[in-house]
């Protein structure tokens, strides 16, 4: 990890060129340790191995989060359901699913604050045991052993809802002073990006497999008709009205019940 002056001599180049190098074409060199670093994080994010899907990512995300933040005790990923609910998913630390959950079953703390629609995108505790906001919330966790927290919200592309948070956990309110919250923002919205691409692709699958099991379905099913029509010498509507029957009377799924005819065909 770059060092905090190496962060802040990397964000003036930034800002005074521009983002952009010589001739106006910015480069991974020309923005430093901060260009260095990001580009590394994209890369690796978007490298996750696709069998890991989302959770691969999201790993990737918590590694990264504490290369960010070394002092934080336990990082954790708080993941927004299309319902509203909340779960984690992947933390460095048992206790930080602890933690968040007793953030989703009271309401409030930060994670669940930076993911509401209203949220400005980060807000931190240096004083959870005695924190007005989170009365519920705060002196639980601090009497898991954490005096301090931060939550950066994912947000994706457009509109809210937010996909979900990072949270970093402290064990004194002192580890917090070296924390650059705009770097765990920058962190989160690479995160949200690839998360984002991540559940897209995991849905493309699912909707693939489906299809796939449609088409199955469907040439089993016409086998299995086909049987019958043939040693019945029924019609294809009266074929299927008899797999359908089958089907109720076995509480079997009319496609089992199709297999094992196609499969067992010479026994009928």
């Amino acid at each position: 990890m770059a060092t905090e002056r190496e962060w802040q001599t990397a964000r003036r180049r930034f800002v005074e060129d521009g983002g952009g190098g010589r001739g106006g074409q910015a480069t991974v060199q020309d923005l430093g340790p901060l260009g260095e670093q990001f580009y590394a994080l994209a890369r690796d994010l978007f490298a996750a191995p696709p069998e890991r899907g989302v959770l691969g990512v999201l790993e990737q995300v918590v590694e990264r989060a504490r290369e960010l933040a070394p002092a934080a005790a336990m990082v954790s990923v708080t993941v927004r359901e299309p319902n509203g609910t909340y779960h984690t998913p992947v933390e460095t630390d048992p206790l930080a699913t602890e933690a968040d959950q007793i953030q989703y079953d009271t309401g409030e703390g930060p994670c669940v604050e930076v993911a509401a629609a209203s949220s400005t995108g980060s807000t931190h505790s240096r004083d959870l045991a005695h924190d007005p906001r989170y009365p519920r919330f705060g002196p639980r966790v601090a009497r898991l052993g954490m005096a301090a927290v931060v939550a950066t919200g994912m947000f994706p592309e457009g509109d809210p809802p937010r996909l979900g948070a990072l949270n970093y956990y402290f064990r004194s309110a002192e580890q917090l002073d070296d924390v650059d919250e705009d770097m765990m923002l920058l962190l989160s919205a690479h995160a949200a990006v690839a998360l984002q691409s991540a559940q897209r692709v995991e849905a493309e699958r699912l909707r693939s497999a489906q299809l796939t099991d449609a088409l199955q379905s469907r040439d089993v099913i016409g086998q299995a008709k086909g049987i019958l029509m043939q040693r019945r010498g029924v019609d294809a509507d009266e074929a299927f009205d008899i797999l359908r029957r089958a089907s109720q009377d076995l509480n079997v799924k009319i496609r089992d019940i199709a297999t094992t005819i196609a499969s067992r065909r010479a026994e009928l």
